[in-house]
C-alpha cells in the first residue's frame, strides 16, 4: 500500500473536529492539548495556530518533534502525523490566512477576544498513518470541481471583451460551482484600493463600491496576494453595509459611498486574488449563508478560475488601445424633458446627476471630460486611445484599467437611468448617448 500523503487527508484539516497535539518536555513528561487550527501549507508542511505560551509551546521549543491527531469529519477516519517544528511566522500570507480563519472560529465558539493568533508555527510532516477503527463511507460529491474548472476555462478563453468576460466568469461560477453570490473587484493601481466592476446574486449590484487594500476578507487577500477563506460569520472581517450604517448612526454623511454588496447573514467567504504575470489585477469573491461552505478543494478550483480570468484580463487590457473602425452612429435621440444637472466636484472628481451620486475618482474624471466635450461641440464618438492620452483623465501611469473604468461608469449610468448612457461602438471605441438636456455645474 502506498504511504499516505498530506494532500490525500487534507479534508481532515478543516477544523470541524479539533485536532489533538502531543508533545514531550525535556524530562520526558508528555502533554496533550486540543488545537484551534491546523492549516495545510503544501504537500510537506502544516501550520498550527500559536495563541498562548502554554505547556505545548514550551515543549515544542525545547523538543521540536510532536504527534498530531486529525479527524475527517465526513468519515470519522483518524490520522496520526509525526511533525517537526521549523519556525514561527508572525506576518505575511500564511499568518493572515490563519488569523482570518481563527477569527471565524472564535466567533463561532463564543471565544472572540480570547482566541488571538500570535503566530503560525510551521511544521514539516515526517510521517502519516491511519489509526485503526471504524470508518463511515464518504458521502458522494455533489460537484465535479475539475470539470467545473475545465468548463469555466473554456468559456472564459472564448470571450473577446472585458465586460462579457466578467459577466461570463460570474455566470459560470454560479452554474458550475453552485455559488450564487459573487463579485469581481479590480485594483486601482494609483490609489491602493479595489473597486467593484461586476457582481451576481445581490439585490443591489454595488458596482463602483470600494475597499482599501488590507480591509476585510477581500482587502487582506489583495494585500497579501493569497486566498483568504472563512467558514463562520466574523464581524472583524466584514466590510460593507455595516460601516455605512454605523457612520450614519454617528451623524457622518457618506454621500459618495456606494455600499459593497453582500449577504445580510454571510457565514462562509472566500476571496481569491486575480493575478497575471506577477501583477495583482483584482480579487474574485464568493460567499454563502451556510457554515463551512468552501473547503480546500473549492479554494483550489477558484484559484484556477481566477488565474484564467487574470490571464484573459491581461490580454484584453493589452489590446485596449487597438482602435477598430467605429460602427455607424445611430440617429440622434430626441432631447427632451427638464435639464439634467451634472455637478462635478474638482477636489475628488465626484459627479452627481441632479442630487443623485454617480461616481468619483478616475471614472468621474472620464465622465466629466465626455460631458464637457459633448456640451462644447456636440461630440458623441470617442476612443479608448485618445481618452488614455487626455490630460483631463487622471489615469495612473501603470495598470490604468481604462476599459474596466468605462464598464464601471456605463453600469452606474444604466442603474441611474437618468438619460445618459455609454454604448460600445467598436473595439476600443464608444459613444455617449444623451436623451436629456445636460447642464454642467463645476463645484470647487
Amino acid at each position: 500500500m502506498s504511504p499516505l500523503t498530506l494532500d490525500a487527508i487534507r479534508r481532515a484539516l478543516d477544523g470541524s473536529i479539533p485536532a489533538l497535539i502531543a508533545t514531550c518536555a525535556p524530562d520526558g513528561t508528555p502533554n496533550c492539548a486540543y488545537l484551534s487550527q491546523v492549516e495545510y501549507v503544501d504537500p510537506a508542511h502544516v501550520a498550527l495556530s500559536w495563541q498562548f505560551f502554554n505547556k505545548t509551546r514550551q515543549n515544542v521549543l525545547a523538543n521540536p518533534v510532536a504527534r498530531l491527531l486529525v479527524v475527517d469529519s465526513r468519515t470519522i477516519a483518524r490520522y496520526r502525523l509525526v511533525i517537526r517544528y521549523l519556525r514561527t511566522e508572525t506576518a505575511g500570507p500564511l499568518f493572515e490566512r490563519m488569523k482570518a480563519k481563527l477569527a471565524g472560529i472564535a466567533s463561532h465558539t463564543g471565544m472572540t477576544g480570547v482566541f488571538r493568533l500570535q503566530g503560525s508555527d510551521v511544521y514539516r510532516v515526517e510521517a502519516i498513518e491511519r489509526v485503526p477503527g471504524p470508518v463511515l463511507p464518504a458521502p458522494p460529491e455533489d460537484r465535479n470541481l475539475l470539470a467545473a474548472v475545465r468548463d469555466c476555462a473554456r468559456r472564459i478563453g472564448a470571450i473577446a471583451d472585458l465586460e462579457s468576460l466578467l459577466d461570463t466568469a460570474l455566470e459560470c461560477i454560479a452554474e458550475k460551482f453552485a455559488v450564487e453570490h459573487a463579485l469581481v473587484m479590480l485594483r486601482d493601481a494609483g490609489g491602493g484600493r479595489l473597486y467593484t466592476v461586476a457582481s451576481r446574486g445581490y439585490a443591489d449590484s454595488g458596482v463602483g463600491s470600494e475597499i482599501p487594500l488590507g480591509q476585510g476578507v477581500i482587502g487582506v487577500a489583495a494585500r497579501e496576494r493569497t486566498p483568504i477563506r472563512i467558514g463562520y460569520a466574523q464581524a472583524e472581517y466584514a466590510y460593507g453595509r455595516a460601516i455605512r450604517e454605523a457612520a450614519l448612526r454617528d451623524g457622518i454623511v457618506l454621500e459618495t459611498e456606494i455600499p459593497l454588496p453582500g449577504l445580510a447573514e454571510s457565514s462562509s467567504q472566500l476571496a481569491v486574488p486575480i493575478e497575471a504575470f506577477g501583477r495583482l489585477l483584482g480579487v474574485l469573491f464568493v460567499e454563502a449563508a451556510e457554515d463551512q461552505r468552501f473547503g480546500y478543494d473549492d479554494e483550489d478550483a477558484l484559484v484556477a478560475v481566477a488565474g484564467q480570468l487574470g490571464a484573459a484580463i491581461h490580454v484584453l487590457q493589452a489590446a485596449e488601445g487597438e482602435d477598430a473602425p467605429a460602427a455607424a452612429a445611430p440617429g440622434a435621440s430626441p432631447v427632451a424633458g427638464p435639464a439634467l444637472q451634472v455637478r462635478h466636484f474638482a477636489e475628488n472628481d465626484s459627479v452627481f446627476l441632479g442630487g443623485d451620486y454617480l461616481i468619483k475618482g478616475v471614472a468621474g474624471s472620464i465622465f466629466h471630460a465626455l460631458v464637457t466635450d459633448f456640451l462644447a461641440t456636440g461630440r458623441t464618438e470617442f476612443s479608448n486611445k485618445e481618452l488614455r492620452l487626455d490630460p483631463r483623465v487622471k489615469l495612473p501611469d501603470i495598470g490604468d484599467n481604462l476599459e474596466a473604468r468605462l464598464i464601471l461608469l456605463a453600469r452606474r449610468l444604466d442603474e441611474r437611468d437618468a438619460g445618459v448612457r455609454i454604448e460600445k461602438s467598436g473595439r476600443g471605441r464608444f459613444r455617449l448617448a444623451v436623451s436629456r438636456v445636460l447642464e454642467l455645474v463645476e463645484v470647487g
